[in-house]
């Protein structure tokens, strides 16, 4: 019984007919596994090869990004300076123009005393012009009346005419004083204001550095993303390959068993006709000729009884079914309808996305059953297919994959062996799903990440 469980799952994996075909065609399949195996290891070794190449862009976008962030870190050190030289330029612009208020008091009092000085002059000129200048000074040296009364009126006359000078001179320098104060302060101010606007215009230039830098970060933050989203599918599809290759590997022992379980058989039943005809040749040479047409009855029916016997010893019970009121019946194409329901989608452009199966939705307790002989490659909780079973088929030496997800339930393990028609799981509603439905999806070739193998199932199954 065991023996027939395996032959039994060895057919179910490759579809080949009953155990007596010809060995040739049994070759022939292993032939078509080991070419799948090797082109699974293929793409399994490009698979690889592509992640090893995102990490790589993986690794060089987040060194230019934290280039980028050091550079950001630089520019605000460098407009925290910045700040710092403007706030320093405007306590100086602010003292300046507090001297410049204290200056204007200084001046107001200068033009006091240069307005006084004004009509101090103004009068003295007056009484030049009136009396004729220096003869005023000569009457009052002349109207001495003793030479010590000369001597007095000779130093009130050169202390007047010195203060007269010190007066034009003083004059002269608060006149100057005043235009140079003036223009200092007005020449610093000036500078300050000109520093400050340069400051102000560095510091834009250096906010404008920061807004490219920040803009360069966020692009490559967002190409970083891509690159990982990228990888994580390059890494499901190179776990799904190598599931393919286990379930390939599986299949591959599976067929080589029963061959040798063939190859047993045939010599058993070789050895069992040579005995047989060995007994039937002595048991003819002792009877008597005269008991020939009794022998010829006895050696019909002991041929009969054979082929009786053969014929029992060929049936084998048929597996019970369970819950199959609820499945589907099993067609007789390629492929059988993975579930009861109506097609709720079908394949193409969704939600500006790529929908790379169709979903059958149903309400209730629905089977979920496998579309073909195969074995299980996945079987495990996905975020975006929840639970879900991938199955691998080989089917006249090209590899085919079926997804099932969005399952309640799982009901099978990986490397399980299932037949056509099997139950593998429950729709249900499971990942990134709105309602309870099967989202089922057919490859002809691997599952990839970019599902490039993917096709329309309602060309190869009448739902």
């Amino acid at each position: 019984m065991k023996k027939n469980i395996i032959a039994m799952n060895a057919s179910i994996m490759i579809g080949l007919g009953s155990i007596l075909a010809a060995p040739s065609v049994y070759a022939e399949s292993i032939s078509d596994l080991e070419k799948q195996k090797e082109s699974i290891l293929e793409k399994r070794s490009g698979v690889e090869s592509n992640i090893s190449e995102t990490e790589k862009k993986i690794d060089n976008l987040q060194d230019k990004q934290m280039t980028a962030e050091d550079q950001i870190a630089a520019i605000e050190a460098k407009i925290d300076e910045s700040a710092k030289k403007i706030d320093a330029k405007n306590a100086e612009i602010t003292q300046t123009k507090k001297e410049i208020e204290a200056l204007k008091e200084e001046i107001k009092v200068i033009k006091e005393r240069i307005a006084k000085r004004n009509e101090v002059l103004k009068e003295r000129a007056l009484s030049f012009q009136e009396t004729g200048g220096d003869v005023n000074y000569l009457e009052v040296l002349f109207g001495s009346s003793s030479f010590g009364d000369l001597v007095d009126r000779v130093g009130a006359v050169a202390t007047i005419a010195e203060a007269d000078r010190d007066i034009l001179k003083q004059h002269e320098l608060d006149k100057k004083e005043l235009e140079e104060k003036q223009k200092a302060v007005e020449t610093k101010l000036a500078s300050l204001e000109v520093a400050k606007a340069e400051l102000l215009e560095i510091q834009k230039q250096q906010k404008q550095q920061k807004q490219e830098k920040a803009a360069l970060v966020k692009k490559l933050k967002q190409q970083t993303e891509k690159h990982e989203h990228e990888k994580m599918g390059l890494e499901e599809e190179k776990a799904n390959l190598a599931a393919q290759e286990k379930a390939i590997k599986s299949a591959i022992s599976l067929e080589h068993q029963r061959l040798a379980e063939l190859e047993a058989a045939r010599k058993k039943a070789a050895a069992e006709a040579k005995k047989r005809a060995e007994q039937e040749a002595a048991q003819a040479a002792a009877q008597a000729a005269s008991q020939a047409s009794e022998s010829k009855k006895q050696s019909t029916s002991s041929g009969y009884s054979a082929k009786s016997n053969s014929s029992s010893s060929s049936s084998s019970p048929s597996p019970s079914a369970s819950n199959v009121s609820q499945a589907p019946a099993v067609s007789s194409g390629t492929f059988t309808r993975p579930s009861a329901g109506y097609v709720s989608s079908t394949m193409g452009e969704r939600w500006n996305k790529q929908h790379a199966g169709i979903d059958i939705a149903a309400s209730g307790t629905v089977p979920v059953v496998a579309a073909a002989d195969g074995v299980v490659s996945r079987s495990y909780f996905s975020s975006t297919y929840g639970n879900v079973v991938f199955v691998t088929h080989s089917i006249s030496g090209q590899q085919w994959t079926t997804v099932y997800a969005h399952l309640s339930s799982r009901q099978v393990g990986e490397g399980a062996v299932v037949a056509k028609g099997q139950q593998v799981g429950i729709m249900g509603n499971t990942g990134h799903s709105f309602g309870q439905h099967l989202h089922f999806e057919l490859h002809k070739g691997p599952w990839n990440y970019s599902k490039s193998n993917a096709v329309n199932p309602l060309n190869y199954i009448n739902i």
